[in-house]
C-alpha cells in the first residue's frame, strides 16, 4: 500500500469531492475531522522514537530557521497577497487568518512521506502553536486593524493544541514507553504502523467531502483567493530552499523547512473563523478553500520537493 500511497491520497481527494458534491448531508463529516486527524497525528507520533525528538529540540538552528520563516517572512509574503482583496474583510481576514498560521499537524505527515525530519517537526509543533497563539493577534492588528482584531476569539487555539497535539502526543509517548514490556502496547504500534496510509486518506476524504459543498457555492465569492493561496504555495518552496541553504541544513531538514514554510493551519484556525460574526460569514470557506487548495499541493509536494533537494550519492570508493 506504501508503495501506491501517492495516487491512493489522490483516490481519496477524488472522493471526498465527488462524495461533498453529490451525496446530501456529506457536509456533516465536518464532526469528524479532529477525532480522524488525532488519530493520524497519534499514528504519525508514534513512528517517531521519543528520544530522536529530544534530540532534534536541540538543534536550535532548525529551529531557528522554522521560526524565523514561519514568524518574520512568512508575514512578509502574507501581507503582499492579502493587499488583493483587502477590500473585502471577510475575504481579507481569512486569508491572513489561514497564511499567518502555520501547521502543526498533517505537516508532520507529509513531510515524512517526502523523507523530511518528522522529528524535527515534531519537536517543533508546540513552538510554533505557541508562536502563533501569541503573534497571530499583532499580524492581525498590523495587518487588519484593531476591529479586525477583537473579532478573534483565541479559545479555540487552546482546544485545538490539546485535542490534536497534547493528547495524541501522551498517548504515543505512553504507548513507547510500555512497548517494551507489554504485548498490547506492541500491537497498538503495529496496527497504527498498518493504519497510516488508509488514516491519511481517511482525513483527506473526511477534510474535503465536508467542506466541498459550501466553497462550490460560494465559489464565485471566493475564486479571488485561489490564486492567492497557489502563489504562496509556489513561492514559499524556494523560499524554504534558500533558507534551508542559507543556514546549512542537511537534506532531511531542508525538507522539513519547506514543508513547515508552506504548509498552514488551516484545520486549527477554522474555529476561529466559524466564531466570527454573521457579517463575516464567508471567512471560514475562504479557510476552507485553502485546506482544499493546500491538501492538492501537499500531494505534489511529497513528489516535488525529493527532486528539489535530492539525497546525496555517497562519495565513490577510491580504486
Amino acid at each position: 500500500m506504501e508503495r501506491h500511497q501517492i495516487a491512493l491520497y489522490v483516490v481519496a481527494i477524488a472522493a471526498g469531492l465527488a462524495a461533498g458534491w453529490w451525496i446530501p448531508g456529506a457536509h456533516a463529516l465536518e464532526a469528524w475531522i479532529n477525532p480522524v486527524l488525532g488519530l493520524l497525528l497519534f499514528a504519525t507520533f508514534l513512528a517517531v522514537p521519543f528520544t530522536a525528538i529530544g534530540r532534534a529540540f536541540a538543534d536550535l538552528r532548525f529551529l531557528g530557521a522554522v521560526l524565523v520563516l514561519n514568524f518574520v517572512i512568512v508575514p512578509v509574503v502574507a501581507f503582499a497577497l492579502s493587499r488583493f482583496v483587502a477590500g473585502n474583510e471577510a475575504l481579507l481576514l481569512g486569508v491572513l487568518l489561514v497564511l499567518l498560521a502555520p501547521c502543526v499537524d498533517y505537516v508532520i505527515v507529509f513531510s515524512g512521506l517526502a523523507g523530511g525530519a518528522s522529528d524535527r517537526l515534531l519537536a517543533a509543533a508546540p513552538l510554533l502553536m505557541l508562536a502563533q497563539m501569541l503573534l497571530l493577534p499583532a499580524y492581525l492588528w498590523g495587518f487588519a486593524g484593531a476591529e479586525t482584531v477583537a473579532l478573534v476569539e483565541l479559545a479555540p487555539f487552546m482546544e485545538a493544541f490539546v485535542v490534536l497535539i497534547l493528547i495524541p502526543l501522551t498517548a504515543a509517548a505512553a504507548v513507547q514507553w510500555t512497548a517494551p514490556r507489554a504485548a498490547v502496547a506492541r500491537a497498538v504500534e503495529g496496527v497504527m504502523a498498518a493504519a497510516m496510509v488508509p488514516l491519511m486518506m481517511a482525513t483527506l476524504f473526511t477534510v474535503i467531502a465536508s467542506q466541498v459543498r459550501g466553497v462550490g457555492e460560494q465559489f464565485g465569492a471566493l475564486v479571488a483567493v485561489v490564486p492567492l493561496y497557489v502563489a504562496f504555495l509556489a513561492v514559499m518552496v524556494p523560499i524554504g530552499i534558500l533558507a534551508a541553504r542559507t543556514v546549512g541544513l542537511d537534506v532531511r531538514s531542508s525538507r522539513a523547512l519547506v514543508f513547515t514554510g508552506a504548509t498552514r493551519n488551516s484545520l486549527v484556525v477554522l474555529p476561529l473563523a466559524l466564531a466570527l460574526p454573521a457579517s463575516l460569514a464567508l471567512a471560514p470557506l475562504v479557510v476552507v478553500t485553502q485546506t482544499l487548495v493546500e491538501l492538492i499541493g501537499m500531494v505534489i509536494f511529497v513528489r516535488l520537493i525529493p527532486r528539489l533537494l535530492p539525497e546525496l550519492d555517497p562519495a565513490p570508493n577510491p580504486a
